[in-house]
């Protein structure tokens, strides 16, 4: 690095950082380290409610970033540290001591190995910016992967399950089975082209006060059932376009030979 390159870096630096989107990057970090420290003391459904909490924020530093034209390399940079703590060893923490520690080296591999793909899941994503089509997410993102595990341990306790005695291995491979996802090359949608601020028909702002209703009428079977329909959507559009090109394949030779 020459003399003029060191000059220009520390311009840039003492330019400072973006205040109002870190705040959220910050806020979500502080989330998903209050939910260690819940998961430590066995507080569980405040740990799960703190993922969410933090999942909340992510969205918003983003959002904010791209609404004032504060997006930054240290903004995106900082939200992907944040998001390893926040989405990838909270609700590893969280699954380990609530329901998989009982099963013993099984259950902290299951639980590293979701820190793991959501690592290569964030790294992946973050080299990926700009080569794929905005509308898609690559795997599912890690925030959603985090809220199924979080909504999950919501809605097990409001069916009334003690997590005394709660050794079901189904939560270990619900964690496997979203680290697959998260690395794997299934697209999800992201959202990013919702214009949620310009004219919508009349029914769809209906459709979506109905379901805001039923949210609030019952948030903890509600949330459960929009982040696992989130996180089987992707590995149900797949299976659609690959059943939509065999029939395709099974169409060309017929319309050949007659």
């Amino acid at each position: 690095m020459n003399e003029e390159q060191r000059q220009i870096r520390k311009a840039r630096l003492k330019k400072g950082i973006y205040v109002l989107p870190n705040l959220f990057t910050t806020a979500s970090l502080f989330a998903g380290f209050y939910s260690i420290i819940a998961s430590v003391q066995e507080k569980f459904y405040v740990a799960a409610v703190a993922v969410l909490v933090s999942v909340v924020f992510d969205s918003l530093d983003g959002r904010v970033a791209r609404m004032t034209n504060s997006t930054s390399k240290f903004g995106a940079e900082y939200d992907s540290l944040s998001d390893l703590i926040a989405f990838g060893m909270a609700p590893a923490l969280l699954a380990y001591i609530w329901a998989m520690s009982f099963y013993g080296r099984l259950g902290w591999m299951a639980g590293f190995l979701f820190v793991l793909c959501g690592a290569l899941r964030l790294a992946r994503y973050n080299i990926q910016i700009g080569l794929i089509e905005s509308k898609v997410f690559n795997g599912l993102p890690i925030p959603a992967a985090a809220g199924v595990i979080a909504t999950t341990v919501i809605f097990l306790d409001d069916l009334g399950i003690d997590y005394g005695t709660f050794h079901s291995p189904f939560i270990m491979v619900l964690v496997f089975a979203l680290s697959v996802l998260m690395v794997s090359n299934i697209k999800y949608y992201s959202g990013k082209d919702m214009k949620l601020f310009s004219r919508m028909p009349f029914m769809t702002f209906l459709v979506l006060v109905g379901i805001l209703l039923i949210i609030i009428y019952k948030p903890e079977v509600m949330f459960f059932v929009i982040f696992v329909g989130y996180a089987l959507s992707g590995p149900i559009w797949w299976l659609l376009k690959f059943i939509q090109k065999m029939r395709q394949k099974d169409v060309k030779p017929n319309d050949v030979s007659s």
